[in-house]
């Protein structure tokens, strides 16, 4: 069957970016469900029509993607803030207490540098202001179940980022839902968990 919205495709992929670099790989089929909450939207307008077997490669600016840089999001705080075992790269869901009153609380933030009195943490996305090119290979296309349908997700979206259990801050609850956020999708292709 050929892919429309409402369906369930199997893909791989290949992420780089505009260098060359590959961002992430999916070497697994892992399934996604088209016109839902699983896919960018241009990923998902370009795989209509299209049936297993399909190879496509696409080139995605900043704004079909993760959005653009914001420098309005980085956030020097105070060292003492943090865990003593906190690691560049590690999330956190809002910053901890006593953290700029400023900084919106439902964002996840990523350590970006750490000093001996301050930590720069970034709640821009891993990918914001970088261009994509997609390397994607369509293995088996079926129709969605209501229940799959009703979700407006498999459970997997692109580019899972960690979440704020893998950090080093889980003293506090993470049972709310965050599958419309896209800023929860992952960037680096190491650390990236897709289930399969």
């Amino acid at each position: 069957m050929k892919i429309t919205d409402q369906c369930v495709a199997a893909l791989t992929w290949t992420l780089k970016d505009t260098l060359g670099e590959t961002l992430d790989t999916l070497d697994e089929p892992v399934e996604f469900l088209i016109g839902g909450d699983d896919l960018l939207a241009k990923i998902d307008a370009a795989l209509q029509g299209k049936v297993a077997g399909d190879e496509l490669k696409l080139h995605l600016e900043p704004e079909d993607a993760f959005g653009d840089y914001n420098d309005q999001l980085l956030f020097l705080e105070p060292r003492n803030l943090f865990p003593a075992e906190i690691e560049v790269g590690m999330a956190f869901e809002g910053l901890p207490p006593g953290g700029n009153p400023a900084a919106p609380t439902d964002l996840l933030y990523f350590v970006s540098e750490i000093y001996p009195e301050h930590v720069v943490m970034d709640a821009n996305h891993p990918l914001a202001g970088i261009a994509i090119r997609i390397q994607l290979t369509v293995h088996a296309v079926r129709e969605a179940t209501l229940d799959e349908i009703g979700k407006g997700s498999l459970g997997v979206g692109f580019f899972k980022l960690p979440t704020p259990e893998h950090s080093a801050l889980d003293d506090h609850d993470h049972d709310h839902d965050h599958d419309h956020d896209h800023d929860h999708h992952h960037a680096h292709g190491h650390t990236s968990h897709h289930l399969h």
